[in-house]
């Protein structure tokens, strides 16, 4: 069930309309939630239930075990909690592996062996990828991993905790929450909240807008750009441009619509966006940008690894390794692994030219003169390029796809075609403007629409509404369903 889509509209509400007619009884309202979200996870595919079900019985009986043995602090009892956080690793690890990976790492197999001279037919599997399987997986593992941390409890149930992994809102596609954030906010009693309400009503229509108008009408440029092998590279740097826009504006349009139904409901998610293109560097982008999986790779991946406490090296190579897991963390091909190598890349390089130099940075970034201004313009510009090299990457079918299209890119071959600008002016010019003018006020989000004068709420809200109803373009399903 996507969140663009007719039956949506109509199970949200009823689902609101329940939910608070219950208001009295938190178990009665986490049940019907946790049937909700069942009904919503099987509404692509009931099969893909029993997956969801099977890490939820395994993380909650572990979880358990865990957290009772943390008084045998003996050897023996921490290898009996190594060995059970072991399973909750081999038992997530395993379904995504197997789903997502299976055949992505035989193909690769038989193409090793053909490069020595051994010729083998890869053994495929005709298997569906289950929708969302990489964000619940990586969701249950935090919370097991925290658990045995000694940093959580566990759930006080199996209803909270099977509702933690299964809350609609986010399931698909995110955000990642982490437990230690989540499960108080289901074990504990909500009260309705209008302000809460009405920022998620605001959350939900800015989500839908920056989907349906801006960037499901960028993907028929986007598709038809990367499909034409005779672009020209004025072309190509508008249809990376595009997608740069498509693919920021349908992710974090899913993010807001699941913030604004959770906030509905009394529930606070955590913010997954927060103006990426406005970056500065590197750094500042993962700080910005998907922040519930960068934060997630540094917690569980990059600070286990070693971090930066183990010298310059090996700092670089943990960096690169997160990295390179995190793109392959979004499909099973070698694009999405080229793409995690080059942020990796980008990092290091990063480092490598600021090290020392951090304390003077963080000054010259504390100054508002015009030319300390204009130098930042100037580095989220530039900045802006990488990242787009970065999604020309991630939007390529192949590598030879993605040589040609940067080799026309670099000559600047072919002609120049003002007139191919009016797509990005037309759909994306009204997002920037309004990011831009929360940016300038400073806002956290999209809300705290009771503070703007009632007229100008209305006008704001009418315009994006003409935009959305009578030139949005048709349900099509999200990027991040595939991951």
């Amino acid at each position: 069930m996507a969140f663009n889509s007719f039956v949506f509209a109509v199970f949200l509400p009823l689902v609101i309309g329940l939910y608070w007619l219950m208001r009295r009884s938190t178990v009665a309202q986490n049940w019907m939630l946790l049937v909700a979200s069942y009904v919503f996870y099987g509404w692509w595919d009931w099969r893909f239930l029993t997956l969801l079900f099977a890490s939820t019985l395994v993380d909650h009986a572990v979880a358990i075990k865990i957290h009772g043995s943390h008084a045998d602090q003996t050897p023996a009892g921490a290898k009996r909690r190594r060995a059970l956080l072991s399973l909750s690793l081999i038992t997530n690890l395993g379904m995504l592996g197997f789903f997502k990976y299976f055949n992505f790492f035989a193909g690769s197999m038989a193409a090793l062996l053909a490069s020595v001279g051994i010729e083998a037919d890869p053994f495929y599997l005709d298997i569906v990828l289950p929708v969302g399987i990489s964000f619940y997986s990586f969701q249950t593992l935090s919370y097991t991993i925290d658990v045995y941390r000694g940093e959580m409890p566990p759930a006080k149930t199996f209803r909270d905790f099977a509702l933690y992994v299964a809350f609609f809102p986010q399931l698909v596609a995110g955000p990642i929450e982490r437990a230690v954030a989540l499960v108080p906010q289901i074990e504990r009693a909500r009260r309705f909240d209008r302000l809460r309400f009405t920022d998620g009503l605001h959350l939900i229509f800015w989500g839908l807008f920056k989907k349906i108008y801006v960037a499901d009408n960028l993907a028929p440029f986007v598709n038809a750009t990367f499909a034409n092998s005779n672009a020209s590279g004025f072309e190509v740097l508008l249809g990376i441009y595009g997608f740069a826009f498509q693919i920021y504006c349908d992710f974090s349009g899913y993010s807001d619509v699941a913030r604004g139904c959770s906030k509905l409901m009394g529930f606070e998610l955590m913010r997954n966006f927060a103006f990426p293109y406005v970056s500065v560097n590197p750094s500042d982008f993962w700080r910005r940008g998907h922040i519930s999986l960068s934060t997630w790779l540094r917690d569980y991946l990059y600070v286990p690894l070693g971090g930066n406490r183990h010298g310059t090296w090996k700092t670089y190579r943990n960096l690169s390794l997160t990295m390179l897991l995190g793109g392959l963390w979004h499909g099973a091909t070698w694009m999405f692994v080229i793409w995690g190598a080059y942020q990796g890349l980008l990092l290091v390089v990063h480092r490598l030219a600021t090290h020392g130099r951090a304390a003077a940075a963080s000054v010259k970034e504390a100054a508002t003169t015009p030319a300390v201004l204009l130098w930042r313009v100037a580095r989220v510009v530039v900045m802006f390029q990488f990242v787009c090299i970065g999604w020309l990457f991630f939007r390529a079918e192949s590598v030879s796809q993605a040589g040609s299209m940067l080799a026309r890119l670099l000559t600047w071959s072919g002609s120049t075609d003002i007139g191919l600008v009016m797509p990005l002016l037309t759909f994306v010019g009204p997002l920037v403007l309004v990011e831009a003018l929360l940016g300038l006020a400073r806002r956290e989000a999209l809300y705290h629409v009771d503070r703007v004068p009632g007229i100008l709420r209305a006008a704001a809200y009418g315009v994006l509404f003409y935009l959305t109803a009578f030139h949005g373009a048709a349900s099509q399903s999200f990027i991040y369903f595939q991951f």
